[in-house]
This record gives structure tokens, sequence and C-alpha cells, in this order.
């Protein structure tokens, strides 16, 4: 039976460059090559170790400076990619209600005949369920009609098409609206047609 000696065992290490298969000079790993690079900055490779400490500390204090550096830099690439977010979302939104008021504003000639025909009684039948579903529709892109007899005249909102004095109103006031307005939220896709009547 034999019996393992465990740390009596001799352990030798070939530091040698020389190949022992072939007798050629040999070329160091990377590993070795580092290992080497670092056991001659630890002893010294012919500096004192003051010195050879201070290049540590200036190696370090550069490559801190670089990372900071670069983390700034991700900082910066981050902060314009946010922006860039939220300015897309932005103009998405407009784009959206443009294309929206473009639509009621190619719109408003039906709508208008819609109104007329409402008025005139001749909105029965099919057609009526079409009208209101164009109406409901265009509702629920927040397009609205509005303008009505007896609302005070404003002139960002109403389009005076006539005019005229009466003694019954004490400021101008909407007589009849001849077309009604269409609008999107506070935007104005059209004014409302009115005929205006002044104090006398």
């Amino acid at each position: 039976m034999t019996e393992d000696h465990g740390e009596d065992t001799p352990r030798f290490t070939d530091k040698r460059r020389v190949d022992p298969e072939t007798g050629e000079l040999r070329e160091p790993t990377p590993e070795e090559q580092v290992l080497a690079e670092a056991e001659a900055a630890v002893n010294g490779g012919g500096e004192s170790t003051s010195e050879a400490l201070s290049e540590a500390e200036q190696l370090a204090a550069e490559r801190l400076d670089e990372l900071q550096r670069r983390n700034a830099d991700y900082y910066n690439l981050e902060q314009q990619y946010s922006a860039y977010v939220k300015r897309s979302k932005s103009e998405a939104l407009v784009a959206r209600d443009q294309g929206v008021a473009s639509v009621a504003e190619a719109l408003i000639s039906v709508l208008d005949d819609i109104e007329l025909a409402r008025q005139h009684g001749d909105l029965t039948g099919p057609f009526a369920s079409i009208a209101e579903k164009l109406e409901s529709t265009l509702g629920r892109f927040g397009i609205e009609r509005y303008g009505a007899a007896g609302e005070i005249f404003d002139p960002t909102v109403h389009e005076a098409l006539m005019h005229g004095h009466s003694a019954e109103v004490t400021e101008p006031t909407v007589q009849q609206v001849l077309q009604p307005g269409y609008r999107m939220g506070e935007r104005i896709i059209r004014a409302a047609r009115v005929a205006v009547v002044d104090p006398e």
C-alpha cells in the first residue's frame, strides 16, 4: 500500500524559455507576459518602489478620469435620447391633430348640406342614419359644431356676413347663424358665419 505524501511531494516550475522537446526558444504566453510585467513592477524592475507606486497612482488617476469622461458621454447621450423621444411624441400628436383637422375641413361642405337638410326636414330615413354616424365619428376625434343665435359676437370665433341694429340688444349679438362653425379643442377649423346686430 502506497502512502500519499501530499505536501512532501516536490513541485517543479519550468521557467525556461527553451522548449525541452524541440530545443528552440519559445515565445511567452500572454498570461506569462502579464505575470512577468507584474513581477517586474513589484520588484521595481530597476526602479525604486516609490517610483513604481507613483506611476501606478498616475495610471489609476488617468483610468479614473477616462471612466468619468465615458460616464459623462453616456449621460449626455441618454439625455439626448430622452429629449428625442419626448419631441417625437409631441410631433406625432401635432401631426395627428393636423390630419384630423384637414379631414374635417374637407368634409365641411358635406356637414353644411347635412345641417341644411336637417333644418328643412329632409334628413330622414337611411340618410339620417348615415349623417348621424358621420357626425358622431367626427365627434370622437374632437370635432364639434358651434354657433347659436343669441350668443355674444366674438370676432375670434364668428365671421359676420350680415350686420344690423336693434334696440333689443346691449352689445353686438348673433342674430342668426347662417353656417355653423367647427372647431377641434381650441383650434377653429371654420368660424361660424353669422348675422350680427349692434345696439342702436
